[in-house]
Formats: structure tokens, C-alpha cells, sequence
């Protein structure tokens, strides 16, 4: 468990997910320990800032040993609550919700697509994959019956506030929001932002400038 007076950064939690996944693999290939050049060497990120992340977790590996692989693996399954599978829903199946719909987040069993929400005709009572698209209608009873976490918008911008206050009025506290806009929402709600535009920016003037 981490350290009670320790605030941990937002990098640094950021961070864990990928901890988590490639502990998972070193496992999965049977590796009993590894070094912090090691996973610093896998990850590509420096082996000075997994130490100081791993600080804010109390003591997660011994100087000259490295780190357990499998004691690792168990703490950011606990960490990272990875025993428990999330459930989503997204509002918005144009191009970019129905892509989201369609992969479904293959990349973990943890974490599931469980409803999929829209106000157009057009769209609503179509199936994609095992999910039928529900009018906005819907959306608090069904957020109730399932028991859903977490959000994706990807609405129109115009609109993305107006989702975020009917999505934290249903009590989720997770959005992750496609949307170009900043949203407010109450201090016990995390959103966090995909603006693929700045992304892709931010990767070419690293390109450039490497």
C-alpha cells in the first residue's frame, strides 16, 4: 500500500498501468526478478524516476536483488485494482465511439465496454459487436442496473459538458473524454483528456526536434 503520507504525482500514477503491463509479461515469461536498469531498459523510461516512483509505494525491491517479478505483479494488481473488471459505457457512436465500441479495450480483460449510448435514430437499437446502441434516454437507469464506472465521451464538443453533468449526476467518476473541451465536473470526478490534435503535435515536434 502506499506510504499515507506520501502524495503521490499524477505522472507517476500515470505511469503504473505500464508497470503493471510489463510485470505482467515478465511473468508471463516465467522471469523470476529483474533490476531497475532492466525495467528501465524494457520500459525506456530512466531508471531514476521508476525508483522514485516505486518510493512512493514504501519498499518494493532490495538494493542488490532488484525486484520479485511476482511480488511486483501482486501489488499493482492490488494497486491498480486489476482483480476487479471496470465497467464502461460510451456516449456517442460516430466513427471514433463506434471504433471504441468495436475494440473494446481487447487490450485488458479488466476493463469492459458494457453499454453504448446515442440520441440518433439512425444509430439507436443497432448492434455492434455484442452491445446494442440505447437511446440517452436510457442512460441513468441503465448506468444503475450495470453498475458502470466510467465514461467515454466522444460527443460533439458543443455538447460535452452538458454529457460530463449528466454523466457525474449519475454517480461515475471516471471520464475519458475525446472531446476537444475542458470540462468542469465536482472535485471527486477524474477526467482525463484525449485531444488526438495536440497529441499528434506534440509527437511531431519531438520528431523534429530529437
Amino acid at each position: 500500500m502506499p506510504k499515507t503520507d506520501a502524495k503521490i504525482p499524477k505522472a507517476t500514477l500515470k505511469r503504473l498501468p505500464l508497470y503493471y503491463r510489463f510485470v505482467n509479461t515478465l511473468h508471463s515469461g516465467n522471469v523470476d526478478r529483474i533490476s531497475s536498469k532492466e525495467l528501465s531498459e524494457g520500459l525506456k523510461i530512466d531508471s531514476a524516476t521508476i525508483r522514485r516512483d516505486f518510493s512512493y509505494f514504501g519498499e518494493l525491491g532490495k538494493k542488490g536483488y532488484g525486484y520479485n517479478v511476482s511480488y511486483l505483479l501482486n501489488f499493482f494488481k492490488t494497486t491498480l485494482q486489476q482483480d476487479a473488471i471496470t465497467k464502461v459505457a460510451i456516449i456517442g457512436i460516430g466513427n471514433l465511439g463506434r471504433a471504441l465500441v468495436n475494440y473494446n479495450f481487447s487490450i485488458s480483460d479488466r476493463m469492459q465496454i458494457e453499454a453504448a449510448f446515442d440520441v440518433a435514430s439512425q444509430v439507436v437499437g443497432e448492434k455492434i459487436g455484442d452491445i446494442y446502441i440505447e437511446h440517452m434516454d436510457q442512460f441513468e437507469k441503465i448506468v444503475e442496473e450495470m453498475g458502470i464506472e466510467v465514461a467515454i465521451l466522444t460527443v460533439p464538443g458543443k455538447i460535452a459538458q452538458t454529457s460530463a453533468n449528466r454523466v457525474t449526476k449519475a454517480g461515475i467518476k471516471g471520464i475519458l473524454n475525446f472531446t476537444p473541451e475542458r470540462l468542469n465536473v465536482p472535485s471527486d470526478v477524474q477526467v482525463h483528456h484525449i485531444d488526438l490534435g495536440v497529441e499528434l503535435q506534440s509527437l511531431i515536434f519531438f520528431m523534429k526536434n530529437h
